[in-house]
């Protein structure tokens, strides 16, 4: 059976800690599958210096205002951090959290960041490299760490190129996010090439949860094109909001149309 997930992208700019506090805790009491934030200094659009705030400190007080909800970054960035303080950081993290921790992972890609903190910014490939030298590091770091993680955390890799970033998705992977496009169509080039990475790799694809976003101005008008992504096999669809107000009240149709498929999927007709 094909269990269809909801996401919640809460994005930690333009609004106030207790305001994405809230947040978390309504995503969670409507019934959202996972929380996710993003792992940036600056906001992504809107008023550039607007309202921000950190990645893992905002995870790690999520993981404590919640009780059920999974929860990790969409993604962090393989270049702010240390692997072996990634990797300790991650397991903290899934610990306060009784275990729901997702690790979140990508190559980084927003310059401003890396040069107001004084990060290298290297080159696309430069970073891809970075995050495949990286990612064995944190796995091996896990297993030495006291105590280890509740569970064996699961690895998302977010990202849709082609040649470098879906061969990572197929060799590390179990969650594929395909971040953000306009409309399903966008994606055939990435299905097609992980699906070759994967025979690549001797991976079988249905071994890793494919995921997509949805923005937060196409919350409405997207759910039209929910089956479309299906039949593509994208199981998991993240829902973005955004501050100052949080509002994930309209996350509740999307939530629907998952219990509603979910049941038929199973053969429940309850």
């Amino acid at each position: 059976m094909t269990r269809v997930r909801i996401g919640v992208q809460l994005h930690p700019q333009h609004g106030s800690i207790a305001g994405l506090r809230r947040a978390a805790v309504r995503a969670e009491e409507l019934g959202a599958d996972v929380l996710y934030n993003w792992d940036h200094f600056y906001p992504l659009y809107g008023p550039s210096d607007g309202a921000h705030f950190e990645c893992w400190t905002m995870l790690a007080a999520w993981a404590e205002a919640t009780s059920r909800i999974e929860l990790g970054p969409l993604v962090t960035c393989n270049s702010y951090r240390n692997p072996h303080l990634l990797a300790d950081m991650a397991r903290t993290v899934d610990h306060i959290s009784g275990g729901r921790l997702v690790l979140g992972m990508g190559a980084g890609w927003f310059e401003r960041d890396y040069d107001a903190y004084g990060y290298e910014f290297g080159t696309v490939a430069s970073r891809i490299a970075a995050l495949d030298r990286n990612l064995p590091t944190i796995l091996d770091r896990f297993a030495g760490l006291n105590p280890a993680p509740v569970r064996r955390m699961p690895i998302l890799i977010g990202g849709t190129g082609l040649r470098r970033t879906l061969r990572l998705v197929a060799r590390y992977a179990d969650v594929w996010h395909a971040m953000f496009p306009s409309r399903p169509e966008e994606l055939a080039p990435a299905v097609a090439a992980l699906r070759g990475w994967c025979d690549h790799e001797g991976r079988d694809p249905a071994t890793i949860e494919w995921a997509v976003g949805i923005e937060s101005d196409r919350i409405g008008a997207d759910l039209a094109l929910a089956e479309d992504y299906l039949e593509m096999g994208f199981t998991q669809i993240t829902l973005g909001v955004n501050g100052p107000d949080y509002d994930v009240e309209p996350v509740r149709d999307w939530l629907t149309w998952r219990d509603v498929g979910n049941q038929e999927r199973s053969g429940d007709s309850r």
